[in-house]
Parts: C-alpha cells; structure tokens; sequence
C-alpha cells in the first residue's frame, strides 16, 4: 500500500510517519500520470482544433495505459493506490478526452443532441470502469474468463470511437450525413462498453516468447510503428474495422467455452450417477445409517 491509513488510536502528540515507498512500486504511477498528462493534452489539442496532435495524444496514453500494468506486475509493484489512480485516469484519458475531440470535431453542428451522444460515452466509459474494478476479483469466475473482458474495453473504445475523425483525415465527405452517422456510431461504441458482450482481452498474450521467435517479435514491433508514423490514419482506420470484426470471434469463443464447461459437468454427473447403485434389502442383525436395521449395500 503506497499511502497508509490513519490510526485513530493512535496516542495524542505522536508525531505520524509514513514507511517509504519502493520506487519500483512509484514506477507504475509515474507512467499512469504520463498517460493523465497526454490525456488532458488531447483535450486541449481538440479545444484548439488541433485534432492530429489531440489523436496522436489518445493513442500514446493507450499505449501507455497497456504498459503501466505490466510493468508493475513485473516488478512487483502493484498496489490499490495504483488501482485506483489508473482508474480515474482511464476514465479522463478514454472517456472524457474522446467525447470532447468528437464534439469539437463534428458533434457540435447537431447542437444539443450532439452533445447528448459526447455525454452518454463518456458516462459509458465511467459505468465501464467501475463495473470491471467490481468483478476483478469475482472468485466464482473460472479459470478461462481471464481471457475476456466484459464490453469493450475503455482503451479500446477510445480508438474505436474515434474512426469517423481518421475517415475524414483519409478524405471522407464531412456532411450532416457524416455527422449523424458519427452521433449514431458513438452512441453504439458507448452501449458496447457497458454491454455484456464477452471480448478477447489479450491480458495472457505476450508473456513469453520462444527464443525463435524473439527477433520476428521485434521486426514486427518496429514495423507496426513505423507503419503507425508514417500512415496513421490508414493503420488506425484497417486496424479499427479489424477489431469490430473480431468482436463476434470473441463473443463465439466465450460460447464455446461455455459449451465445454457445460459438457464437462453433464459428464462428471453422469459419472456420479454410473457409480451409485441401489440399496437392496437389509440383512438381519445389522444397523444402518439410515436407523434401518442394516447399512445399505451395493449389488
């Protein structure tokens, strides 16, 4: 725990002190604030019309928002402070950040209802958070479950949502019929965060990698963002519409995870059934557990 509570009985004139902190526990939170800072950057990029720069914000802050937990699991440093941080952190960076480049980029022309639609995504991406900081430790979750998230993930939607603005980057007409596509789309990314659709998660890729495999890793790596530098919209936009096509792969997964499961129970029941044989009749001088005059005897 990074800040510890108060002692309420702790004796009057006592003077309070604080263990110090590991810095590998400090690392972690000083990305999460690095990702807050582009976060509230993007924002004033968008205010300003600067929406290149406001997008190239939201994907760094994701970017970094994959990093920070990561790294403080690997050096061990995680605690609820962090938890919690990274939370409201999210929340501004994803939800917050892109309902206001939308509404400055397009939305305002509906006036009101343009502004409803920046509303109902970000209070989706608030629900988002405080329903996966509440089912993170369900213990009745099996094993495999680690693999899904429960909706899109804020991160995720952040990207997602914002595909109208990298359309029009690409040349697309920014008509009124842009515009309400764009007011319907959000509003649909923003139900899609808080729905119960299952979604690959991705959190148990990564963790090793064959020695084999190292160098290809890194090729791939360096290519991805490379690609990204010099073609952002065309990579934001291919990679958008890759990931609402696999929204369905996920949700088929889940379903099929779930029909194992099932399988595996009608087996052990009907296993447990096989085994139980009936009683059959009592032989004289004996008592059973059932306060007959035998115990009961398999065939």
């Amino acid at each position: 725990m990074v800040f510890q509570p108060l002692d309420p009985n702790r004796p009057p004139g006592r003077r309070l002190r604080f263990k110090p902190v590991p810095v590998r526990v400090l690392l972690p939170n000083v990305i999460t604030l690095l990702a807050l800072c582009a976060g509230l950057t993007a924002i004033r990029m968008a205010f300003e019309s600067r929406l290149d720069l406001a997008l190239a914000a939201i994907v760094f802050a994701a970017l970094l928002d994959g990093v920070d937990g990561r790294v403080a699991r690997m050096l061990k440093g995680t605690s609820r402070f962090g938890a919690e941080l990274d939370s409201l952190a999210d929340f501004v960076n994803f939800g917050v950040a892109p309902a206001l480049i939308l509404y400055f980029w397009g939305l305002f022309e509906l006036k009101s209802v343009g502004w409803i639609a920046a509303l109902v995504f970000a209070i989706c991406a608030a629900l988002r958070l405080a329903r996966f900081n509440v089912m993170i430790d369900d213990p009745n979750q099996p094993a495999w479950a680690g693999n899904f998230f429960t909706g899109i993930p804020a991160p995720a939607g952040a990207i997602t949502v914002l595909l109208p603005i990298y359309l029009d980057f690409l040349g697309a007409d920014r008509g009124k019929a842009m515009i309400w596509i764009a007011f319907a789309y959000t509003l649909l990314i923003g139900l899609l965060m808080v729905s119960r659709l299952p979604v690959f998660s991705g959190k148990r890729v990564g963790k090793r990698v064959a020695p084999e495999m190292v160098l290809p890793v890194f090729v791939v790596v360096v290519l991805f963002f490379a690609l990204l530098v010099s073609y952002p919209w065309e990579v934001l936009t291919s990679g958008t519409l890759m990931y609402l096509v696999c929204l369905p792969l996920g949700w088929l997964s889940y379903r099929n995870y779930q029909r194992k499961d099932a399988e595996a129970a009608t087996a052990v029941a009907a296993g447990v059934g096989a085994t139980e044989a009936p009683s059959v009749a009592p032989l004289p001088g004996e008592i059973g557990p059932d306060g007959d005059d035998r115990p009961n005897r398999l065939n």
